[in-house]
């Protein structure tokens, strides 16, 4: 199994994820720099499209994972100091 790299992800990792009914799926879990939040003024949606589009892509072509997720970094979930 090949892994995901993107020049816009920092890193990435198919996880399995167990659903309420206890079917199993794997999910691309991407981490990236990206503002993910549609309201911030640095969100570029162009990029995030270009990175979600290239994840799906991955999945379709290794069959590795069922779905994406694209997240932040921990470090960047901080909150502003006033």
């Amino acid at each position: 199994m090949s892994e995901f790299m993107h020049p816009l992800a920092r890193e990435a990792h198919v996880w399995p994820s167990a659903g309420l009914s206890g079917t199993v799926r794997n999910i691309l879990v991407v981490i990236t720099t990206l503002d993910l939040r549609k309201s911030s003024k640095r969100y570029k949606a162009d990029k995030v499209e270009l990175l979600s589009d290239a994840a799906q892509t991955w999945i379709e072509e290794t069959k590795s994972a069922d779905e994406v997720l694209l997240i932040n970094r921990p470090r960047d979930w901080t909150q502003p100091k006033p």
